[in-house]
């Protein structure tokens, strides 16, 4: 890609946003009941082709038995209010009932207690006996403490997550660095690991063994990061980055990695154009928090909002969309392209002639001149 010069030595190369592009029709179209939307991950087949992000005002035990059963997996936050309080339903509805600036500070009290080992193995537990996959988030800086306690919980799927995560992590609290590598090994798990947003800690990612890697800084909103921090690509370049790194990876392993775009998808169209670039999934937060079910009540926060320091984001707000179903599968009841989400990812497939995830990854797009929505 040509790069433009932006002041003398120094170039840089242009880069999109999923708004910045656009789904080529394709010459066939295709009956909606013949669109297939499942994906794999390691030995799980699901129905829909997503992730609940691990926010606590979007995954519960119950909220993740719900998404389960529609066709996802859900992801519980191991750090979270969930594993610090016995009683977290009742802490999470408090925070619904506060204005937000009050909220705010009550959440930073509720996140300054610590994370007990057995409320850990008690959720974890809890969503096996809900009789789907249990997948649960960790931060690198916690994964060893809470590695021994999430093996005898039996979690089925782990997922290790950041703002960004390389393949090495240093961090005061062992003498030793956490090498990926050696760790995603020896557990019995897959591992999901992220975020990342360029070919080279993509592929660093990918040879840790890792099943899947999310590419984005989070399921939120990248403004945030490039605002506080000054770091960020936009998705679509980022998503086209990592998935030109699965192919090497592919080819020199034969091992398929999946790639899991994470940035801010909130509608269809953006599942869609995410999956043409090269995703294999989604993670959706901000949606599911509207859904009814959410255990916040449409409130919601990013990772690093309960941080006393930097709290990139506080919490949100949003306006109830109508059920987790209705959010995911329809039917739709609006034009804006937040509930039946997968409604709109199936519709876009039948309308563009790709039967498969695999095949719409092969889309022809475009750059839209008018330039991205948001």
């Amino acid at each position: 890609m040509a790069e433009a010069d932006i002041g003398l030595g120094k170039t840089a190369r242009p880069a999109y946003s999923l708004d910045d592009i656009a789904i080529v029709p394709n010459r066939r179209t295709r009956d909606p009941d013949l669109v297939d939307l499942s994906w794999e991950i390691d030995a799980f087949t699901f129905a829909l082709p997503f992730l609940a992000a691990p926010l606590d005002g979007v995954v519960s035990p119950a909220t993740a038995a719900e998404i389960g059963r529609i066709g996802g997996v859900a992801v519980l936050d191991l750090e979270g209010i969930w594993t610090r309080h016995a009683d977290a339903a009742a802490a999470l509805a408090e925070l619904a009932e506060l204005p937000l600036d009050k909220a705010t500070a009550r959440l930073r009290e509720l996140l300054a207690s610590p994370i007990l080992p057995e409320l850990v193995h008690d959720r974890i537990r809890e969503l096996r006996a809900a009789g789907v996959v249990s997948a649960g988030a960790v931060t690198p800086q916690r994964t060893v403490d809470l590695a021994d306690t999430i093996v005898a919980a039996e979690l089925d799927l782990l997922v290790i997550h950041g703002t960004v995560v390389s393949a090495e992590h240093v961090t005061g609290e062992h003498d030793e660095p956490l090498n990926l590598k050696t760790f995603v090994r020896r557990l019995d798990i897959p591992v999901i690991v992220g975020g990342c947003t360029s070919y080279q800690s993509a592929l660093h990612l990918m040879r840790t063994g890792a099943a899947g890697v999310l590419v984005g800084g989070a399921a939120t909103s990248d403004d945030i990061n490039r605002d506080v921090l000054g770091i960020g690509i936009p998705q679509a370049t980022a998503l086209a980055d990592v998935r030109a790194a699965r192919m090497r990876h592919l080819d020199e392993t034969g091992v398929y990695v999946q790639v899991i775009a994470a940035g801010p998808i909130a509608t269809g169209g953006d599942v869609a154009k995410a999956i043409a670039v090269g995703a294999d999934a989604v993670v959706l937060g901000p949606p599911l928090a509207a859904a009814t079910e959410a255990p916040a009540g449409g409130t919601w926060w990013g990772q690093s909002a309960g941080h006393p320091l930097l709290a990139r984001g506080g919490l949100m707000r949003a306006p109830a969309l109508g059920s987790l179903e209705d959010v995911l599968v329809g039917p739709a009841r609006d034009d804006h392209g937040r509930t039946n989400v997968f409604g709109g990812l199936r519709a876009t497939m039948a309308m563009t002639g790709y039967r498969s995830l695999k095949e719409l990854q092969k889309a022809e797009l475009i750059v839209n001149p008018q330039g991205g929505r948001r």
